[in-house]
């Protein structure tokens, strides 16, 4: 493909410059998890909802399918804009393609999580994999593997809780990034986005949503539930994960996706 063409993928052509003669071959990795009625939800948030318009034979003998959806901005794989927690900062419209589509590295924390699943990861963990992989990349996007995709669908296993409710919301039990690594990443290494495999970019338990906060004053987007980082090397791959264009949302369900060349 010549370099002024674009593959039309999730209704958004990806720049020119990562399509500068062939996409490399190797093999694509869905990093999301589906959209049903079991798809995990913040306790306070409205959960996904399908109904059916019409599905079957038509009186002119032609099948058709139609469904309507209702949900949360925030819930299953999606992303959290800035504007989520930081005033006049990005909504999920107004991130730009690129800051969404780039080099990814992946960066496994799961042996160092103990019975409290409140585990914060910390600058050594980001360090312990820049000994042994180099510097994170300036403009990569981050994911941060805790080995929780593994409990998805089971609310109790996955996030501490299956009730719903504001009085869910202290039951809450998983990891997350601690805002001092936050401020390494966004300042330090000046990374594009960064995502995870929990309800939240912040740890279960936390109740002032410091690491949201620290992120998105930077303009540094979060993706979370993300699914299948087992299936990706530590680096070398490009991560895909564009959100529905919700004008002035605050995040929106997300089809993340990687591609690792052969």
């Amino acid at each position: 493909m010549g370099q002024g063409r674009c593959i039309l993928f999730l209704f958004a052509c990806l720049p020119a410059s990562l399509l500068a003669g062939a996409l490399p071959e190797g093999r694509w990795v869905d990093l999301s998890h589906d959209f049903a009625e079991d798809t995990i939800y913040w306790p306070t948030a409205d959960k996904f909802a399908k109904s059916t318009v019409f599905a079957g034979e038509t009186d002119k003998g032609y099948y058709y399918s139609a469904y309507n959806l209702a949900a949360a901005e925030h819930g299953g794989t999606h992303v959290d804009a800035p504007v989520h927690f930081a005033r006049n900062k990005l909504s999920v419209d107004k991130i730009p393609l690129e800051q969404l589509i780039g080099q990814g590295v992946v960066i496994r924390v799961a042996d160092r999580i103990g019975k409290d699943r409140n585990y914060k990861i910390s600058v050594a963990d980001i360090q312990r994999w820049e000994e042994k992989h180099g510097t994170v990349p300036e403009n990569s996007i981050v994911l941060l593997d805790t080995g929780s995709a593994r409990f998805w669908p089971d609310p109790v296993k996955y996030m501490g809780t299956a009730e719903r409710g504001e009085a869910a919301v202290e039951k809450l039990n998983f990891p997350g990034l601690g805002p001092d690594a936050a401020l390494y990443l966004a300042e330090k290494r000046g990374i594009k986005a960064v995502g995870l495999d929990t309800p939240s970019i912040d740890f279960g338990g936390s109740q002032l949503f410091k690491t949201h906060r620290i992120l998105f004053e930077h303009n540094v987007p979060a993706l979370e539930n993300v699914a299948n980082l087992g299936a990706l090397p530590d680096k070398g791959f490009t991560v895909i994960a564009l959100p529905m264009k919700i004008r002035g949302g605050s995040g929106g369900p997300t089809r993340v996706v990687a591609l690792v060349p052969d």
